[in-house]
């Protein structure tokens, strides 16, 4: 009997390391992840913040302005690409979990190409993308002639940013979180030295922040790709047919629409939530700009937790192992309410001194006390729905993520509606109600599609 129990259990351990899956997900494992992502994430707003303090240093409102403004059309447009790191972590997760060498490969090819044509059409539509977020900013003259200068320049990156993107998602796929922290740290303190000496030294103003911004890029597309080269032992052929196989294409097309139209709802709704504050007035719009701004910082630390549970959820989906699949959601949940509600107690205890810090306005500093406790409600509203993101792109549900993403936006809608009466409060109730439904909805379809996906008996 115990002899038999023995093979019973080394066969299960042999059909684990086949799948290439941990037979037990670990607490070390999650944070293994989730920890070098956040740091990851957390790099990028640095870099903003040098950017702005090098060409502030210049002296000129309008140069600054336009860097800022030019920084937030960047990002603006390049978030509308995430789905070329979210779906690269789904896909390369999964044929790690499959063991499938020759697939991994093919989904660094396949989204390094499809990189390169969505950053060559960024390129070529330059200047009506000019125009247009211009005219949608509705800046002064000496402002949008600073953004012109930055953006006629970084736009070449466009190309190099997506490829990061491809770059940054693959690793993560791979569960080599270290290594894709290493490329972000690096090319975004390359991105701060080269601002520096190019604005302050040469004396290139904005132009100069856009070319630190272009070079870093390319150097860290660089760097990025010999990293994967040398994991794949720098055998990068795939088969033609294997490459351009019609059902894959297929497959991580609709993968990325799915994500894509996600990404657009969500952008809908912030838009929407600084619209209605607009309405309200000036100090309005500025106070929930400030702690919509201080919310989401948090959202950085969940987002490395949702970058986790892409991981670890699409390889055990690829192998269709139930167990470490359930096991990973516990796990991440758990550390994902932990450090939100550290950022609810960090909210309260500091919030005000950090209104404080930002703003210099009685009137905007009165109105965003009045409303700080929401914001600091934000990332324990929003914990499911990141996390619950995550699982979903790891398991390829990306339809039914973008279903729950507009009826969660629907909803969002309905709770503004008919909470109008109770003016900016209603407002962010309807918001923290976005990111509940968000999380709840993703919660109640789960099980149907585990027990669809998991269909191998443990």
């Amino acid at each position: 009997m115990a002899h038999h129990a023995y093979r019973i259990r080394s066969a299960l351990k042999e059909r684990v390391t086949m799948h290439g899956v941990a037979e037990v997900v670990t607490h070390r494992r999650v944070l293994a992840i989730a920890l070098p992502m956040t740091l990851a994430h957390l790099t990028t707003p640095l870099l903003g913040l040098t950017n702005t303090a090098v060409v502030g240093r210049l002296g000129d409102a309008a140069l600054l302005g336009g860097v800022a403004l030019g920084a937030v059309i960047f990002d603006m447009l390049f978030w509308m690409f995430g789905f070329l790191r979210m779906g690269t972590v789904g896909l390369v997760a999964q044929a790690q979990g499959r063991r499938d060498a020759q697939e991994q490969r093919a989904v660094l090819l396949r989204a390094l190409l499809f990189a390169g044509l969505c950053g060559l059409v960024m390129v070529l539509l330059q200047l009506p993308l000019l125009w247009l977020s211009l005219h949608l900013a509705g800046a002064s003259p000496e402002v949008n002639a600073a953004v012109a200068d930055y953006f006629h320049i970084r736009i070449f990156a466009a190309p190099f940013t997506l490829a990061n993107y491809v770059v940054l998602g693959w690793l993560t796929g791979l569960g080599r979180t270290g290594l894709a922290l290493l490329v972000q740290a690096g090319m975004n303190a390359l991105n701060m030295v080269l601002s520096a000496l190019l604005v302050l030294v040469l004396g290139l103003g904005v132009a100069g922040a856009g070319a630190g911004a272009l070079m870093a890029e390319a150097a860290g597309t660089l760097v990025g790709l010999l990293i994967c080269a040398r994991l794949l032992g720098f055998r990068l052929m795939v088969p033609r047919a294997v490459l351009l196989d019609k059902a894959r294409l297929a497959s991580t097309f609709m993968l990325n629409g799915d994500i894509m139209i996600r990404t657009a709802a969500l952008m809908f709704t912030f838009a929407f939530f600084a619209g209605q504050g607009a309405r309200a007035g000036d100090a309005t719009l500025a106070a929930n700009g400030l702690l919509q701004n201080m919310g989401l910082l948090a959202v950085y630390f969940l987002d490395g937790f949702a970058t986790a549970a892409e991981q670890i959820c699409g390889s055990a989906a690829g192998a269709r192992r139930r167990a470490p699949f359930m096991r990973g959601i516990r796990l991440i949940i758990l550390w994902g309410f932990g450090c939100a509600l550290v950022a609810f107690a960090l909210f309260m205890l500091v919030g005000p001194w950090g209104i404080d810090l930002m703003t210099t306005s009685p009137e905007v500093r009165a109105e965003a006390r009045h409303f700080l406790l929401y914001a600091a409600l934000m990332p324990l509203a929003g914990v499911l729905a990141f996390v619950l993101d995550g699982v979903f792109i790891g398991a390829l549900w990306s339809r039914d993520m973008r279903n729950m993403m507009l009826v969660a936006v629907a909803i969002y809608l309905l709770l503004w509606w008919s909470m109008r009466a109770w003016g900016n409060h209603g407002l962010w109730l309807a918001m923290l109600g976005l990111f509940l439904a968000r999380g709840g909805l993703l919660a109640l379809r789960l099980p149907v599609l585990a027990r669809r996906t998991f269909t191998l008996p443990e």
